[in-house]
């Protein structure tokens, strides 16, 4: 990788349990995150209804007012029975202000008991290397799984509790971050990244 280039890194989120995940993706390449917060950067407005659209603007919005290159994730829930949604309001399905309980409940009380619970987690993350930077970096994943009636696990943050992986029988919850950060949305997409950095470096 060139140090010049990625020495720095802006992470477009004040989302703390996301931080904590994309910094440890990232630990292994030793470039310098910094949270947008700790630069006084507002949180940009998401106002798009693709992830796509409102990762893009969340990156350039953080270069834009760092003068550094910037990452954001842009990924959210999508429940086959509800035609995607809560989609990219995943994050304030329930409204203002943002509450994890409160959307998982509205979830849970939408859903009710409708038998179909089969669901994704989505990802797309997006790494500009200035506020116009024509060719961004994109990488997306998905997570299958399920939609549980009651909750379970301690860990993670978001719709974890509710969230079964197939492949473990666990919550997201009851995962470890070191297997949660192999398997995940974020995860996946992430690794797709780390693949195009590392083409950079032989550029």
């Amino acid at each position: 990788m060139r140090p010049s280039v990625f020495s720095k890194l802006v992470i477009a989120s004040g989302n703390k349990g996301k931080l904590r995940e994309i910094a440890h993706l990232l630990a292994p390449l030793h470039i310098n995150i910094i949270a947008q917060a700790e630069l006084n950067v507002s949180e940009c407005e998401e106002p798009y209804c693709t992830f796509i659209e409102n990762a893009l603007a969340k990156a350039r919005h953080a270069s834009k007012h760092t003068g550094l290159p910037a990452l954001a994730d842009d990924s959210g829930l999508c429940v086959d029975a509800l035609q995607g949604a809560p989609g990219v309001l995943s994050a304030r399905y329930a409204g203002e202000p943002k509450s994890d309980q409160a959307n998982n409940e509205k979830l849970l009380s939408v859903l009710g008991a409708e038998k179909n619970r089969q669901a994704h987690f989505y990802c797309v993350i997006v790494l500009v290397r200035h506020e116009h930077d024509p060719e961004p970096l994109i990488a997306e994943g998905r997570w299958a799984g399920e939609i549980l009636s009651e909750f379970r696990g301690q860990d993670g943050f978001g719709y974890d509790p509710l969230f079964l992986d197939a492949k473990t029988g666990k919550t997201v919850a009851e995962l470890p971050l070191e297997i949660k950060s192999r398997i995940s949305h974020r995860g996946h997409a992430m690794a797709k990244l780390l693949l195009q950095l590392e083409r950079l470096s032989h550029d």
